[in-house]
């Protein structure tokens, strides 16, 4: 059976910059554009050339080898010729492979937004999309508010999407600019379109997240005969963001409903590298990754339950809807006061320890994780905590280091010009082959001095650590009143680009940091020799 070609178009860099917070520069957009374009996404979306000086810099040459690259606009404006409309000019000047035009396709929009004529607004698609095609670019259009516009004038919508199809346009693409409109309206709506004279193959879809279905309407769309499909990575884009590319390739290829009637350009072997684009990704944004993000989240294959996790090991399809390993992802059973030694024998087995289901110390083991996170330890969620516990407790891991004692100092003062001043100090003591170490360091705050007095003076150990980066840092209270229990989740990372998650939890913040930084450091020292094992074994 020959499938059909669907085409994906990546829209991240120009409509996935409208998301707060999120500002490109030219240096992010050419990461991002090469993280794409090595992918082998169809088309890469630059952003707006003569919009903006970043944008006007990016296209300045072109910035893919195997995806099209496209450059975004406006059509021309009403009242004078596409020849004498500087800004399609500078438009067709960028040095793109492809030009996709936005075009209102609601009358009202027509009306308020641009103020001029419904003939005036598809005579400016017509001319626009003509003049690309001299300018020997491929041409497409974005009929924006297209489906609010057809709920309001069917007549009219159609007739914007039929002048940019009858002049040219390669591509036609229906946009659910508001993102409010339902997959059955969707499909209905994009089968209209198909009778009124448009082939599907030269449909695409656009689709918001404002109900949380940009995913779901763009496979509607692609089940109603549309070819093409717009999104963003991780779903990232303005409100509420867009459909989420990482999303729909996945479902693409692996789920039966469409694999076996359609095909991408993202083969299997391209596949298994989603979840690293996707991760890369978050890493240029300089965000954790999702951790629940279908396919490619750290808990998109895990479990906790210990049911769930004996099935697993007897069948990863009792628990699986596809395998991790498809998408460049881990199974993940996670140890907890809810599992059985299924859970941790997995576990454990997946770091590379072997246990006997009898061996005593796993017993303990078990014991020991159940006893902490009564106390408000949270295991699931720190891996390399868990991980450097059970080596402990399996008598596994050297003592790389001791710490005789922390002192930390926050000091309110007035500056020399009258203004308050907050500062932190911290003093750690350390013991590193049998020679004392003493560091002393300010920072922003009193955990980020103690960070920086701990890892400031590591005797031997020091160029071990020189890459380790704390990405993120979350606290957590887990009951009222001043003698709250805190509980302390750090993520590190390296220069490596691995990820881990220690834990800590006291009474005090600062004794809570300071466990939970102890672990990222041990952890970090214990997979460098790991390392060395696994080069020197090759």
């Amino acid at each position: 059976m020959t499938r059909e070609r669907i085409y994906l178009f990546d829209t991240t860099l120009r409509d996935g910059q409208q998301t707060p917070g999120v500002d490109f520069s030219v240096e992010d957009k050419i990461a991002i554009s090469n993280l794409l374009d090595e992918f082998g996404l169809d088309y890469v979306e630059g952003g707006y050339p003569g919009a903006n000086p970043t944008d006007t810099a990016f296209f300045s040459e072109k910035r893919t080898a195997k995806s099209k690259f496209v450059a975004f606009g406006m059509t021309k404006r009403a009242g004078i010729s596409a020849s004498n409309d500087p800004g399609l000019a500078v438009l067709l000047q960028a040095k793109s492979d492809a030009t996709c035009f936005v075009a209102k396709s609601w009358d009202y929009h027509v009306r308020v937004a641009l103020g001029c004529s419904n003939e005036e607004n598809l005579e400016s698609i017509r001319d626009s999309v003509e003049a690309a095609r001299g300018a020997g670019k491929e041409p497409l259009v974005d009929c924006e508010h297209f489906f609010d516009g057809y709920k309001a004038n069917p007549e009219y919508a159609l007739a914007c999407a039929r002048t940019a199809y009858q002049a040219g346009a390669r591509w036609v693409v229906l946009c659910d600019t508001n993102g409010g409109t339902q997959p059955g309206e969707i499909r209905a709506i994009v089968e209209a379109v198909i009778a009124s004279g448009i082939p599907g193959a030269s449909l695409g879809i656009h689709a918001h997240d404002d109900t949380g279905q940009a995913v779901a309407n763009s496979l509607a769309a692609i089940e109603a005969g549309c070819r093409q499909i717009q999104g963003t990575l991780n779903g990232i884009g303005e409100r509420c963001g867009n459909a989420n590319l990482v999303t729909i390739i996945a479902t693409l290829a692996l789920k039966d409903a469409y694999a076996t009637r359609f095909e991408t350009a993202i083969d299997a072997e391209r596949l298994t590298g989603l979840t690293r684009l996707s991760h890369a990704f978050d890493e240029l944004l300089n965000r954790s990754p999702n951790h629940q993000a279908p396919y490619v989240g750290a808990s998109a294959f895990a479990t906790k339950a210990g049911i769930h996790a004996s099935a697993l090991l007897k069948d990863p399809r009792t628990y699986e809807h596809v395998t991790p390993e498809s998408v460049g992802n881990l199974r993940k059973v996670m140890v907890s006061d809810q599992g059985g030694k299924s859970n941790f024998i997995n576990a454990l087995k997946r770091r590379g320890i072997e246990v006997g289901k009898d061996d005593p110390k796993l017993d303990q083991l078990i014991s020991i994780v159940k006893e902490r996170e009564a106390t408000g330890y949270a295991y699931e969620g720190a891996d390399a905590s868990f991980e450097l516990l059970a080596r402990r407790t399996l008598g596994t891991i050297p003592d790389f280091f001791a710490v005789e004692g922390f002192r930390v100092m926050v000091e309110r003062r007035f500056d020399s010009h009258g203004k308050i001043k907050i500062v932190s100090e911290a003093v750690v003591k350390l013991v590193v082959d049998g020679q004392t170490l003493m560091s002393v360091a300010e920072g922003d705050g009193p955990v980020n001095a103690l960070d920086r007095a701990l890892r400031k003076d590591f005797g031997k150990y020091q160029h071990e650590i020189d890459d380790l980066v704390l990405a993120d840092f979350k606290v957590r209270i887990l009951n009222g009143g001043t003698e709250a229990i805190t509980r302390v989740l750090i993520e590190s990372t390296d220069g490596d680009g691995v990820r881990w998650w220690t834990v800590g939890v006291s009474e005090n913040i600062i004794d809570a940091s300071f466990q939970a930084l102890m672990d990222s450091v041990i952890y970090k020292l214990m997979k460098n020799r790991q390392l060395a094992g696994k080069i020197a074994a090759e």
